[in-house]
């Protein structure tokens, strides 16, 4: 296991976290509307705008600006009593998260809402240098999520001093994974520009020592463990068993013939091979959704059950385990029966942008990953900092910042922080990091049986566990209570007198 950056959902007493169960106790009236249809990302309609951002927030000698791309539908906007929902982009194109967030869309009429999506700096089409905006340090040294949650202020003072009627209405922010970390964040510095946010999903405590480094393997390999007798073991078992076979120059061909590689392996190699089957089986873990989808890749419903039909006996030669580790792969890569061979330099749609994430997790997102063998079902592999810094050095030419983000956001001290939704399902290993109990009345924990990574966001299906629906209702209960305070508040602000 190697450090491959890894690519970042019933109203019941407070106090601890809100477990979503099968039947509420207390009754919600809201509904939300349910797609028939299995996946719900689908293409929406809308407008694409840009918006002239500085490159740098927080200096003035720097005058240099770019476009920042997003998104805006208004259908269901009104502006007597709206909303205005705001997604905090994340590590990758924007139009690919907006048709994947379609809880924002399903719930637009009901809270009279704007819908915008913004997207993050140095990924998609909001390119700040354009062809070389990954050409060195120099030019990447803007990329920071201070930067960011800077270019959201800035657009929603833009959209409010230019869009007739929304300068009086109430924002929220939301977000999943990286962006629901950003959601949360953005509450936390700006709250004079967002009224609360619905962080999905966001690990904000994946830092430091905050949470144990084994934990988002434990996850992984626990999703595993549930969904196929022998289903870990037979993973765990097939590392010494590359080990093994790859030993030999017949080893290695038979190992790329077996495994439908693109390219031949060579011994050197391997580190590559084994780091390609670990973040396969972390992403089968993220995307574990109780119906067809096509978010990292086209996947069939709970696709780590359909995998782990392959794996079920662990107790057998080395030839036939891996065999079966090769069915086990191409239900992930070839779902859809189009992949001609298996290409280990990539596990995810090129919609992510991972050159601005390997950058950012080499500079101020610093978390932490290990795993021991034993309560996991990966090689061993000891968090080193300084192997860490010294490989993000040689790749970017910048030394990791472990401490900013804690020092920056607060760590675990955020209780006097308000209106932040923090949901997590219990499939996605990412919930290791996330908050999982309830801080106060208004930071509240959303934790969700049956739940992978950010499946709240996505949008209704007939096909998602009764908790997931109960949980998207309660959060729109929650945002609903934002929005309705901060009416009334708008409604009792004393008026200036005139003085005489």
């Amino acid at each position: 296991m190697g450090c491959r950056a890894l690519l970042l959902l019933p109203f019941l007493s407070l106090g601890a976290a809100t477990t979503i169960r099968s039947r509420s106790e207390t009754p919600i009236s809201l509904s939300l509307p349910t797609s028939p249809t299995p996946d719900p990302a689908v293409a929406y309609s809308y407008s694409v705008l840009y918006f002239e951002q500085k490159v740098d927030h927080f200096g003035f000698s720097d005058t240099r600006t770019f476009k920042q791309r997003y998104l805006k539908a208004d259908k269901h906007w009104k502006r007597d009593g709206g909303s205005i929902l705001f997604y905090t982009g994340n590590e990758g194109d924007i139009v690919w998260f907006c048709n994947n967030t379609g809880f924002m869309w399903d719930v637009a009429e009901d809270m009279k809402a704007m819908l915008i999506f913004a997207e993050h700096r140095y990924y998609g089409e909001s390119l700040p240098f354009g062809e070389d905006t990954f050409k060195d340090s120099q030019h990447l040294n803007f990329l920071t999520s201070e930067q960011a949650l800077a270019d959201f202020a800035e657009l929603i003072r833009h959209l409010k001093g230019t869009i007739p009627g929304a300068e009086g209405q109430p924002v929220i922010a939301i977000g999943g994974s990286y962006g629901g970390m950003l959601a949360a964040w953005f509450r936390m510095k700006y709250p004079h520009i967002v009224v609360g946010a619905l962080a999905a999903s966001a690990p904000i405590w994946q830092f430091e020592d905050l949470t144990p480094c084994g934990m988002f393997m434990k996850i992984v390999t626990e999703d595993f463990r549930k969904s196929g007798r022998h289903c870990s073991e037979s993973i765990h078992g097939s590392w010494n068993a590359i080990n093994r076979l790859s030993r030999t120059e017949s080893g290695l061909n038979w190992l790329t013939e077996t495994l439908h590689l693109c390219s031949p392996l060579t011994s050197g190699d391997i580190p590559n091979l084994k780091e390609w089957m670990a973040e396969t089986w972390v992403n089968l873990a993220m995307v574990d959704y109780p119906y067809e989808a096509n978010f990292l890749q086209p996947l069939p419903a709970w696709p780590i059950k359909v995998v782990c039909q392959y794996l079920e006996n662990s107790n057998v030669s080395d030839t036939v385990l891996l065999q079966n580790i090769f069915q086990a792969l191409n239900i992930y890569y070839n779902y859809s029966g189009q992949a001609k061979c298996l290409n280990i330099s990539q596990t995810a749609t090129s919609r992510l942008g991972s050159m601005g994430w390997s950058y950012q997790s080499c500079t101020e997102m610093v978390m932490p990953f290990c795993t021991n063998g034993v309560d996991d079902m990966f090689e061993p592999y000891l968090w080193d900092l300084e192997k860490f810094s010294n490989e993000c050095f040689q790749q970017w030419g910048v030394k990791p910042q472990p401490h900013w983000i804690t020092t920056l956001y607060g760590g675990k001290n955020i209780s006097s922080h308000t209106n932040i939704i923090f949901s997590n399902g219990d499939l996605d290993p990412w919930s290791g990091g996330g908050v999982k109990k309830d801080i106060s009345d208004t930071l509240v924990a959303v934790y969700i049986p049956q739940a992978a990574h950010h499946l709240d966001l996505r949008g209704n299906t007939a096909f998602d566990p009764s908790a997931v629906l109960s949980s998207r209702l309660l959060e729109v209960k929650y945002m609903k209570t934002w929005i309705e305070d901060f009416y009334r508040n708008a409604k009792w602000q004393p008026r200036e007198t005139s003085k005489e």
